[in-house]
Parts: C-alpha cells; sequence; structure tokens
C-alpha cells in the first residue's frame, strides 16, 4: 500500500483553539458576501481582460508553445516549494502520492461559505484515504481576501473548522503570479486561456503530481468527489 503524507492540520484541536487563538468574533463581523456583488465583480475582474498579443511569424510562436508545453509537462507540482500560512516553507514533495485538490480561496465572497463547508466535508472524507487540499488566499477577485495571513487563518479556522493546510496569500494571475500556480495554470488551461478566473477555481492533481482536471468557481467541492474517488483509486 502506498504512504501517504502527513500534514499536521491547519486548525488545532477546539478547546487548544479557544486556548490559542483567542477568536474574536467580532473581528470578521464586516464579513457580509453578497452573491449579487460577486457577479458582477465577476464580470469586472474575471472577463474584463485585455486580451494578449504575440508578435512574430505563425511558425515561431507555435514552435515556442511546444516548447513552452513541454517545459512545462516535464515539472510536476512536487517540483515547487511555497510558504504556508505562518510563512513557512512548504516542499510539495512531501505530498508524493497524495491526490491534491487546489484552490484560490477568499473571504468575502459570494461562494465564500458554500465552498469552505464543502471543502472541509470532502477533506473529512478523505484525508485517510490519500487527499490533501491546499489552500491559496488571494486578493486579485474583487478584493475579496485583504485580511493578513493570521486573520484569513483565524476565519477559516474558527467560522468553518478548516483543517485542510492553509498557504501564504499569493497573485494567480499577472506578472507576480506564484510560480506554483504558473505551473498549474500552464498545465490545464482554461476558455480563459491560462488565466484563473474568480475566487475557488480548482485544479485537481493526481498522486504523481500531475495536473488532471481543471475546474471553474462554480463547481462545487461535492461535484468533483466522484474524481477525488477515481483519482484515490488509482
Amino acid at each position: 500500500m502506498a504512504s501517504f503524507a502527513v500534514f499536521s492540520p491547519i486548525c488545532p484541536v477546539l478547546s487548544q483553539a479557544k486556548q490559542k487563538l483567542k477568536c474574536n468574533s467580532s473581528l470578521f463581523s464586516s464579513y457580509k458576501p453578497t452573491l449579487s456583488s460577486t457577479k458582477s465583480s465577476f464580470l469586472q475582474y474575471g472577463f474584463s481582460l485585455p486580451t494578449s498579443k504575440f508578435s512574430g511569424s505563425p511558425l515561431k510562436s507555435k514552435v515556442m508553445g511546444t516548447i513552452s508545453a513541454r517545459a512545462a509537462t516535464e515539472k510536476t507540482i512536487h517540483d515547487f516549494t511555497v510558504k504556508d500560512i505562518d510563512g513557512k516553507d512548504v516542499p510539495l514533495s512531501k505530498f508524493k502520492g497524495n491526490v491534491l485538490l487546489i484552490v484560490n480561496v477568499a473571504s468575502r465572497c459570494g461562494l465564500t461559505t458554500s465552498n469552505y463547508t464543502e471543502l472541509s466535508q470532502v477533506y473529512e472524507k478523505y484525508k485517510t484515504k490519500g487527499l490533501e487540499i491546499l489552500a491559496f488566499p488571494c486578493n486579485q477577485f474583487g478584493a475579496q481576501e485583504p485580511g493578513s495571513n493570521p486573520e484569513i487563518k483565524q476565519f477559516a479556522c474558527t467560522r468553518f473548522k478548516a483543517e485542510f493546510p492553509i498557504f501564504d496569500k499569493v497573485d494567480v494571475n499577472g506578472p507576480n503570479t506564484a510560480p506554483v500556480y504558473q505551473f498549474l495554470k500552464s498545465s490545464a488551461g482554461g476558455f480563459l486561456g491560462d488565466l484563473v478566473k474568480w475566487n475557488f477555481e480548482k485544479f485537481l492533481v493526481d498522486k504523481n503530481g500531475k495536473v488532471v482536471e481543471r475546474y471553474p468557481p462554480t463547481t462545487s467541492p461535492i461535484q468533483i468527489e466522484k474524481d477525488i474517488q477515481k483519482l484515490l483509486a488509482a
């Protein structure tokens, strides 16, 4: 049987949480996600993006694209090191043998409650069978993740009892895109090219560190469950 990497839960047990986190519910009293504002922001930030213009001959562009694609396929998610929510380096090679669901999260999005709730449910169901959920906070969509890392951690842990790993806040689009997201996007393009479209877009990665599927933000974690089961059984 394959051995699975064991990742310390991002949240301590409830009794420890009360002692260590010293939760203050008023800290998040302003977190009032609205679906209507999310939809309008989705159109503003998700689809009003400039189209890239490529120079040079079609043959040159095709050759360069082939080289780029080949370079992407030679790497796996295990080649990257990222920082966790506490600023510590985490080599993703520790997840070799695990199926990974990678998602960019936000605390003030209209999709926040449903996604965090279902992510926790799916993680609880499959964490002992080889699934890890890796959450990357991102503030690029409607500025819906404005908090500091400690605030994001407290929000996820106290409100949703999230036990899956949460990492440092990153950019998933643009010139400062985190290397791990450059890899994810180059491995699985979408209908907007390689752009992440909104909060809670999801990438499913197999036990060998290869991206096998990409899901739009509106696809719920529960809807991905069958795909997760297939990879866990492989």
